[in-house]
């Protein structure tokens, strides 16, 4: 029998495992929540207890398996598998995430950033079909991003390559939490599609819903703004062909640079699909030279949540 391969994609709100093959297929998944008390000491030992559980709940040992492999939040140094800065996890000191797992568990155990492992997961079971240059691009509460170039992930000098939510796309435009102005993560994530909306509801005359919303001091989401555009709400339109500017002007500084055969997109936001997509790709064949936007394709993301846990599973695979 062949030996399996476990994921591990830690959230601010949940844990979620998955038990697979090493050919990448999910046999078991399930999750926990996160236990981010006592600045999120608990959090190793609570990993630690639901592998033990399930692996004699499936009546498995350690010889079972080939290892195990983990995203999470935070700066990652991945050869000593540690882990700092994971806010959202209360992290505020160095966790040595490797050195407790396998000395609790006895697998071999890596990890990475869950953006990296997101796009590791789209790339070899997703939209990416495990092609050697794909970039993945995450849509949510944030902007995230993955770079895998010539087969290899990228990580650059201090484990920055990839901050895609960090490109400028407007230099005059809003601040952005990293002390920048203008970045990516401003104008497409889902807060950011809200705060561009509220903007530009304020030069908006015409008749529109959403505007009324605003006005109204309604609380409004990036799924309204995708919605009711898609209802031919004229000022929703205006803020989605904004938003798919941006996205689009990124996506082709990524396309000039790198030249990907996939730039994958994915996260909360994506999820106003083809309506989007298409927007994006028109602005991208806008901003990207010939031979370019004849050989990247812009694409939705496949995967949805079981991403990290499928990217994280086959960091493990270099145990084999």
């Amino acid at each position: 029998m062949s030996r399996k391969l476990i994921g591990i994609d830690l959230g601010g709100t949940t844990a979620k495992f998955a038990i697979l093959t090493e050919l990448g297929e999910i046999q078991q998944k399930w999750s926990i929540p996160t236990n981010i008390a006592e600045e999120g000491s608990l959090i190793v030992s609570d990993i630690i207890e639901s592998i033990k559980h399930r692996l004699a709940m499936y009546d498995m040992t350690k010889e079972d398996f080939i290892g195990i492999g983990m995203g999470t939040p935070g700066t990652v140094d991945r050869e000593n598998g540690t882990v700092i800065g994971a806010y959202n996890l209360n992290w505020k000191t160095l966790q040595p995430v490797k050195e407790q797992i396998e000395s609790a568990l006895g697998i071999p155990f890596a990890i990475d950033n869950d953006a990296n492992v997101a796009a590791l997961g789209e790339r070899w079971q997703g939209a990416g079909e495990n092609s050697s240059d794909v970039t993945f691009i995450t849509l949510g509460t944030g902007v995230g991003g993955g770079i895998i170039a010539e087969g290899h992930l990228l990580h650059g000098a201090v484990g920055a390559a990839g901050e895609i939510g960090h490109i400028t796309v407007d230099p005059e435009g809003f601040d952005c939490t990293c002390g920048k102005k203008g970045c990516l993560e401003t104008v497409a994530s889902a807060t950011g599609v809200v705060k561009l909306a509220r903007t530009l509801s304020e030069e908006y005359s015409g008749d529109s819903k959403l505007k009324f919303m605003i006005d109204d001091g309604q609380d409004v989401s990036s799924k309204d703004v995708f919605e009711l555009a898609e209802t031919g709400d004229e000022f929703a339109l205006i803020v989605v062909d904004k938003v798919s500017f941006y996205l689009g002007l990124a996506c082709g500084n990524i396309g000039n640079m790198l030249n990907p055969t996939d730039i994958v997109i994915g996260g909360g936001v994506s999820a106003a699909g083809e309506f989007l997509r298409s927007r994006v790709q028109e602005y991208f064949n806008q901003f990207t030279f010939p031979q370019v936007h004849e050989s990247t394709k812009v694409k939705l993301a496949q995967l949805g949540n079981e991403a990290g846990v499928i990217g994280a599973s086959s960091l493990a695979l270099k145990f084999k």
